[in-house]
């Protein structure tokens, strides 16, 4: 993204003025801006991926580790991703104007319960650039206005993909302000946005905990966490082993710096001597490290395993390391979750629909999988087009943000001229 050369709060303003408009915008009109944004990304992809390629090579010169140069990487299938995210987002239902409840109420008045925009949303987001489109499309779909602050590890790719998106809002006729950027002030420019509340309704941070941190501090507008995840998947002592180690394989292997990869395995310890040396040597042969409690590693066979630290447990790799840990129960297993997870991506591996049952009622996570795989945690996977994020919080959302998410309510009464009695 380009430098900021206007203060946030005159970008700000301009994004709220633009949101009081933007409830009324025909879905006709919000769709032909979205489908600009497919073309125009398919049509400008050279330019994106050279823009990439300068973000690219400064985040190796600056030693970024290898998850983030993951995130940070753009190719012609992960640009039309971004361009197949934004059709499937213009073919679902437009959520602004949905009734959720309609009824009678006292002398006669007819009273509608709508979903609405939530008005200016502030995205701010580490590494991905695609971030910026998903997030764009999202609240422009869904009725908000946008303000989007990429990290300047992405500044160049930024750039150029904010400027497809607002050149698209511009050709569809929107308001000037639906989609703003607001780059390069620092942290000092963040802990402003984080205080705009006269002009902004939420703020949704992607990214780790040093930036969840810096806006604990500062923010007066409400914020709604798009959580990092430290996912387990646990194999119950009857579980199929072919399936289980088919999964922890895909959870931990398939790309392992994403926030729904596999960080720990749990095993019954009923079945840790007969499971764990096959799969723990497949997981070893894909480049795994492995580290792990002291059962783990007496059933590990020839496998080299680590000695886990306490930290271990705690901690999203974002890498080719997983912890494993041996547990004499479902509902020790269970514990061990809720204690140690963040609340994202949890996977149990059984042939017992009791404890399938059980392990999803009671482990405490936005997303919960029996006999699959963590890795199908994603907006575009559970046909919401694309998301944010994911949230682990309950209120107001929970889970993949997608276009509900992205909306509030409001209630409308329809008379003939009633007073109350």
């Amino acid at each position: 993204m380009a430098v900021t050369t206007e203060s946030v709060t005159a970008i700000c303003r301009r994004a709220r003025a633009a949101s009081l408009l933007l409830p009324s915008v025909p879905t006709e009109v919000k769709d032909e801006a979205l489908r600009i944004t497919a073309r125009l990304l398919r049509e400008r992809t050279e330019e994106i991926l050279e823009a990439n390629g300068t973000d690219l090579e400064r985040g190796e010169a600056a030693g970024l580790d290898a998850a983030l140069i993951d995130r940070l990487r753009l190719d012609e299938a992960r640009i039309e991703a971004m361009a197949v995210g934004v059709e499937a987002i213009i073919a679902l239902p437009d959520p602004v104007g949905e009734v959720i409840d309609r009824r009678t109420i006292e002398g006669g008045v007819e009273l509608e319960h709508l979903r609405v925009p939530i008005g200016v949303v502030a995205i701010v987001y580490e590494a991905r650039p695609n971030v910026t489109i998903d997030a764009a499309a999202l609240c422009l779909k869904s009725g908000n206005a946008a303000i989007l602050r990429g990290s300047s590890s992405a500044a160049a790719s930024n750039a150029v993909l904010g400027g497809i998106v607002k050149e698209a809002v511009a050709e569809a006729g929107m308001p000037e302000g639906t989609i703003e950027m607001v780059a390069g002030g620092g942290r000092e420019e963040l802990a402003d946005l984080a205080r705009q509340r006269s002009f902004v309704d939420l703020i949704i941070p992607r990214g780790g905990e040093g930036l969840k941190a810096a806006l604990e501090q500062v923010a007066e507008v409400p914020i709604l966490y798009a959580a990092s995840g430290n996912c387990h998947v646990y194999v119950h002592e009857d579980a199929d082993p072919e399936m289980a180690r088919r999964i922890i394989l895909n959870a931990k292997v398939q790309r392992p710096g994403v926030c729904n990869a596999a960080e720990t395995l749990l095993v019954h310890r009923a079945i840790a001597a007969r499971f764990l040396p096959d799969a723990l040597a497949e997981l070893s042969e894909a480049a795994v490290e492995l580290v792990g409690d002291d059962a783990a590693r007496q059933s590990s066979g020839a496998v080299e395993v680590g000695k886990a630290s306490d930290e271990d447990w705690d901690t999203e790799y974002h890498a080719l390391k997983l912890a494993v840990g041996v547990v004499d129960s479902l509902e020790d297993a269970i514990d061990h979750v809720n204690e140690h997870g963040s609340g994202h991506s949890e996977a149990i591996v059984t042939s017992s629909r009791e404890a399938g049952d059980l392990f999803a009622s009671r482990v405490d996570a936005a997303c919960v999988y029996v006999n699959a795989s963590t890795r199908f945690t994603d907006g575009f996977v559970f046909g919401m087009g694309a998301e944010i994020g994911n949230s682990t919080q309950k209120l107001h959302a929970r889970g993949p943000i997608g276009l509900r998410e992205l909306t509030s309510t409001k209630y409308v009464g329809r008379g003939t001229g009633q007073t109350r009695a």
